[in-house]
């Protein structure tokens, strides 16, 4: 690259890879990244778009149908797949349907593509830095934030673990993962459902694979009576998916410091450091 020409902008191209997951790296011509990006993140949606039948936003209740109102749904990651779903499917013809068979499978992959996608957009907004500081060059750990952005999402702590700050992990696992667990028996697995809980699910969606593997177990379960404290089970699950945001954010950071050789700060309380 030449030194005089115009350096890439790493805003344009996280945005670019919002509206069409690869389109950032083909800006910064990383022909490789942008194939696999748009290969592995609009494949998982089409095939959750296949297996749901692009019926995830007719979860909504009638009253709360309107353009904006998916915009809360992990499926927002993946804005230019998001509103194809929306302008090719809507919300449904407005009559009474059985669900497809794999409905809850479908839905959760079209929602995983939007979560891979913020996390591809972040890797985007990373290269497009390391080319201003070495063109043609990715420095070693470029791609570090990105993958631990997304390990903290798949297990909360996670991230931190890889990193090496192992007793943060096991702290943010504990907590958030514990206040799930609580907030799911509290509201006797009714959290678990997409269907009952629009917008509760997509708050809990964010604890990653422990969500999801409860989903898998108990999100099919019939309420037959009812549940004195769902409200708070509801919010516990919600809030717990919510704090794991905070703490991918935290794990982005350190490893983004570590990438350009910025000072990082540690706790020695948390990280174990000695006095």
């Amino acid at each position: 690259m030449d030194p005089n020409s115009k350096q890439p902008s790493a805003n344009a191209a996280a945005i670019l890879t919002w509206l069409v997951p690869g389109a950032g790296h083909l800006y910064l011509g990383r022909a490789t990244w942008a194939l696999v990006g748009f290969a592995l993140i609009e494949g998982l949606f089409y095939l959750g778009l296949v297996l749901s039948e692009g019926r995830a936003f007719e979860y909504l209740d009638p009253e709360l149908r309107s353009p904006f109102a998916p915009v809360l749904s992990p499926e927002f990651g993946n804005l230019g797949a998001f509103v194809f779903q929306l302008r090719t499917h809507g919300f449904g013809p407005g009559v009474m349907q059985p669900w497809p068979e794999w409905m809850r499978l479908g839905s959760s992959l079209c929602a995983l593509a939007g979560i891979l996608n913020v996390c591809w957009a972040a890797l985007a907004h990373v290269h497009a830095r390391s080319a201003k500081l070495a063109p043609g060059v990715a420095p070693a750990g470029a791609a570090a934030p990105a993958r631990d952005l997304f390990l903290t999402w798949l297990v909360p702590g996670l991230g931190h673990w890889v990193q090496g700050r192992r007793r943060r992990g096991v702290i943010v696992f504990a907590l958030l993962v514990g206040l799930f667990v609580v907030g799911t028996w509290l509201a006797d697995a009714s959290n678990l459902s997409r269907e009952r809980h629009f917008y509760f699910w997509a708050g809990q969606f964010f604890v990653g694979a422990p969500a999801l593997a409860a989903e898998a177990i108990w999100g099919g379960m019939r309420v037959r009576h009812e549940i004195p404290y769902v409200d708070c089970g509801l919010v516990f699950g919600c809030v717990a998916g919510l704090l794991n945001v905070l703490a991918m954010i935290d794990a982005f950071g350190f490893s983004e410091a570590k990438a350009f050789g910025w000072p990082v700060k540690t706790s020695r309380v948390v990280e174990g450091a000695p006095a």
